[in-house]
């Protein structure tokens, strides 16, 4: 009797050792060693890859955000984002909503899904044609009208950013060249050269934009 209550004892304490021992192990310092190493060598990433203006954090270069009116409707000052999860009817309360991330449920012949992209291209060139530069629907690329497969995509395709460069130098009254330069140069190349496709960060390009229109 005696020799099966000590036995269980020892048991017992064997496996309190054992779980203290991995509790500060895997629970204290292999998170602190991780975490240390991210902040050493990943600053940026390990934070959130954070875009700062001004001094003030303004959004992450991973995650896209919406440029609204007061009244909810899309600034045409700014460059636009893709649509988010949210297209289609109160889209702008929806739009890139971390807790709605996600692509849409609806199949590429739904019937739904095409009539939100037909007037997503309707609104699109209805808001980037001018007097001098009129848009046509064959112009418009497929991320101006589709969500990407998080609806929280961040960045847009080159074609995107160029036909809205008309559109954003009447609103702020600059030059097109002016515009179009800054575009091309927050033009992203494919990864390494081959993978993905090229891109513009809207955020980076929109608060270059911010910075140019104050120095003009």
């Amino acid at each position: 009797m005696n020799n099966s209550v000590g036995n269980t004892a020892r048991l017992l304490w064997a496996g309190l050792r054992a779980l203290i021992v991995l509790t500060v192990v895997c629970g204290v310092l292999y998170p602190l060693a991780v975490t240390g190493v991210a902040q050493a060598a990943f600053h940026g990433k390990a934070n959130g890859s954070e875009i700062k203006s001004e001094g003030k954090v303004v959004g992450s270069s991973l995650i896209g955000q919406t440029y609204l009116t007061a009244d909810g409707k899309p600034d045409l000052r700014w460059f636009q984002p893709r649509p988010s999860n949210g297209l289609g009817e109160n889209s702008v309360n929806t739009q890139y909503k971390l807790i709605l991330s996600g692509a849409t449920n609806l199949s590429g012949d739904s019937k739904e899904l095409l009539k939100q992209v037909e007037a997503a291209k309707d609104a699109v060139v209805e808001d980037n044609s001018t007097a001098a530069y009129k848009v046509r629907a064959a112009d418009v690329p497929a991320d101006a009208v589709t969500s990407s497969g998080s609806g929280l995509d961040p960045a847009i395709s080159p074609e995107y950013a160029d036909l809205q460069v008309h559109r954003v130098a009447e609103r702020n009254h600059l030059s097109v060249a002016r515009v179009q330069k800054l575009v091309d140069a927050h033009k992203d190349g494919r990864v390494l050269g081959f993978m993905g496709e090229p891109t513009v960060n809207v955020l980076e390009l929109n608060i270059a934009l911010k910075q140019l229109t104050r120095s003009s």
